[in-house]
């Protein structure tokens, strides 16, 4: 089994919406004066961050004989066939090909994707979308716990 975990981190331009958020709490506090318009830039600035830190934890991983995406934990044993989709088959299942039962841990940052089928009769689910920024070797890894 080839080790793998990924964190599907926001972009390093998403960062600097925490500081624009900063200014803008502190601009409308300013009338209040210069104490609550700083107070109010910090607390701004800090729950932007916090808010883009969490969107960007969300992550990947190939552990003890499951794959774990976000909230989803699935064995070996209910992987099916994995594909690897470039920017446009990315796309593609994001939008006309997507079906609203499947599981999305959809980053709109990451252009490329995988797309893994569920073969468990249990599990209404029929794929897992994962947005990933090394389709290959996530596929090789999902493809290694099915095998091993």
């Amino acid at each position: 089994m080839q080790p793998y975990d990924e964190r599907l981190t926001a972009p390093r331009s998403w960062w600097g919406l925490s500081v624009l958020a900063g200014l803008t709490m502190g601009l409308i506090l300013l009338p209040l004066g210069t104490l609550p318009a700083l107070a109010g830039a910090a607390a701004g600035a800090a729950l932007a961050a916090a808010g883009i830190s969490t969107y960007g934890s969300a992550r990947i991983r190939v552990v003890a004989g499951s794959l774990v995406a976000g909230s989803a934990r699935l064995p070996a044993s209910a992987l099916g066939a994995v594909e690897v989709l470039d920017e446009e088959e990315a796309l593609a299942w994001r939008r006309h090909r997507a079906d609203p039962r499947a599981f999305m841990l959809l980053r709109g940052y990451i252009p490329t994707a995988v797309r893994v089928e569920v073969d468990d009769p249990d599990d209404p689910t029929p794929y897992l979308y994962l947005s990933t920024r090394d389709p290959q070797r996530l596929a090789a890894a999902v493809e290694s716990l099915k095998v091993g």
